[in-house]
């Protein structure tokens, strides 16, 4: 964020400056390495949330994960946009790790709780979270999320407020799976699952935390409960496997090792 009185683009370009210099001093190779390609491992479908850069909250690298990002992080099989980067990535760039990963304090599920209209187009591209919401009224009407993984009565001790949001957490995790339903439908998907093993999570980040779930959905089923740990992170980046000995995920400096036996840490190169 750009100091008081300075202008927020001028202090990016500024910074942007200074990280470039970082670098190329930090590794020289680094921007002539990125020039000459990409081969990420994971396609990333999030949302555009200023609070979730997928590269930082992931601990990589540039070059190290395809993104693609909208409002509430909606995967619609009617979507040519996102339907053009999952073929491109799937297809083309041969991503290991499909990830979707909803997130705490979104915005556009506490919008498709209310009856009111956001405006604009807004409105039509919330449609599926107005639509899930619908679907799954009894349960939202009836549970406030008492925490990522627990549920209580809505007669216990919750003010309005509390109470939608959580009812907007669960929201976000309903359009997560819905989501992941949509990719494991979609045939380029389908054709990689079946051919070279291609792994599709369904995720969640807790903005409070910092911390990314595993929600269980997609090819690998690993527990609701499951954080950032090693179940969260088993078999994903470049060597990693099901969770099997030790994977490095490519970054070109400070890396994220992942271990079968143990949490993921930070090492050295």
């Amino acid at each position: 964020m750009a100091p008081p009185g300075q202008d927020p683009f001028a202090y990016a370009l500024s910074s942007n400056s200074a990280w470039a210099g970082y670098k190329g001093h930090q590794n020289p190779e680094f921007f002539s390495r990125l020039a000459s390609g990409q081969s990420p491992d994971i396609l990333w479908l999030g949302c555009s949330d200023s609070r979730c850069p997928e590269t930082t909250i992931l601990g990589l690298q540039p070059g190290d994960v395809f993104v693609h990002r909208n409002i509430a992080n909606i995967v619609s099989p009617t979507d040519i946009n996102t339907a053009a980067v999952v073929e491109y990535a799937v297809a083309h760039l041969k991503v290991k790790h499909v990830v979707l990963c909803g997130h705490s304090g979104c915005g556009g599920a506490l919008a498709s709780l209310s009856d009111a209209r956001v405006g604009g187009v807004l409105d039509t591209w919330l449609a599926p979270l107005k639509a899930l919401r619908a679907a799954h009224a009894e349960e939202l009407d009836s549970f406030a999320l008492a925490g990522l993984d627990e549920y209580v009565n809505e007669d216990d001790d919750c003010n309005d407020a509390e109470c939608n949001e959580r009812r907007a957490l669960r929201l976000a995790e309903l359009n997560v799976q819905a989501g992941v339903a949509v990719l494991m439908a979609n045939p380029v998907v389908c054709d990689a699952i079946e051919q070279r093993g291609l792994q599709v999570h369904g995720t969640f980040f807790d903005i409070g935390s910092g911390r990314i779930r595993d929600l269980g959905f997609g090819t690998t089923i690993t527990g609701k409960g499951a954080t950032n740990g090693a179940k969260a992170a088993e078999g994903v980046g470049g060597g990693g496997g099901g969770g099997s000995g030790r994977g490095v995920v490519r970054g070109h400096h400070a890396q994220l090792v992942f271990r079968g036996d143990g949490p993921v840490g930070m090492q050295a190169f």
